[in-house]
């Protein structure tokens, strides 16, 4: 099997922890984005740990809870590459869920992470990768929709079913704020 070719973008986007791998090297901005905490057999704390096992030396990890906190990543990004003197590569990862049949990857992870991509590339940042791309389209075209898409996710269901409707309530709060992960991390 080849390499993966996402490598040569600025902006990278791949699913889950084995996605993660995929696109992080490299990287001096990793975004893992998970709406709904709490669904599947990985908690997003534990997802964070094993991203973070992945990351360089050096790279910012980014918690993105909400599409809101996009046009904040954009502007960290923007902060990055000043600080470099030169332009910074960004890997968005979408949370998704593990289940007991595999990795599905999940709605809610997939429009916010959409919302990151546009605020970048709305800031200049873009240099994307196809797959970067797509999520960037469908989160751009189903924008006022996302709400609705959020509390009829898979996700959300399984939440309700197990009595926390309230963390699908929360996740649709206007504002979430940016989690910049493990900030003692050496910069670059």
């Amino acid at each position: 099997m080849s390499e993966p070719q996402q490598q040569k973008y600025q902006v990278r986007f791949d699913h889950g922890v084995p996605g993660a791998a995929r696109v992080v090297a490299g990287a001096h901005v990793v975004v893992v984005v998970d709406v709904l905490d709490g669904h599947g057999l990985l908690a997003r704390a534990e997802v964070l740990d094993r991203v973070a096992e992945l990351v360089d030396d050096g790279a910012d990890l980014l918690s993105v809870t909400a599409a809101s906190a996009a046009d904040d990543v954009a502007r960290h990004v923007l902060d990055r590459q000043s600080r470099r003197g030169d332009r910074a590569v960004v890997a968005v990862v979408a949370a998704g869920s593990v289940d007991d049949d595999g990795f599905r990857p999940a709605g809610e992870d997939q429009l916010a992470a959409g919302a990151v991509v546009d605020a970048l590339a709305a800031a200049g940042v873009d240099f994307s990768s196809p797959e970067a791309a797509l999520v960037c389209a469908a989160a751009v075209s189903l924008r006022r929709a996302s709400a609705h898409l959020l509390s009829a996710s898979v996700s959300a269901a399984e939440l309700a079913g197990a009595g926390r409707a309230e963390a699908v309530a929360a996740a649709r709060a206007p504002e979430q704020p940016l989690r910049v992960v493990g900030e003692e991390r050496a910069r670059a």
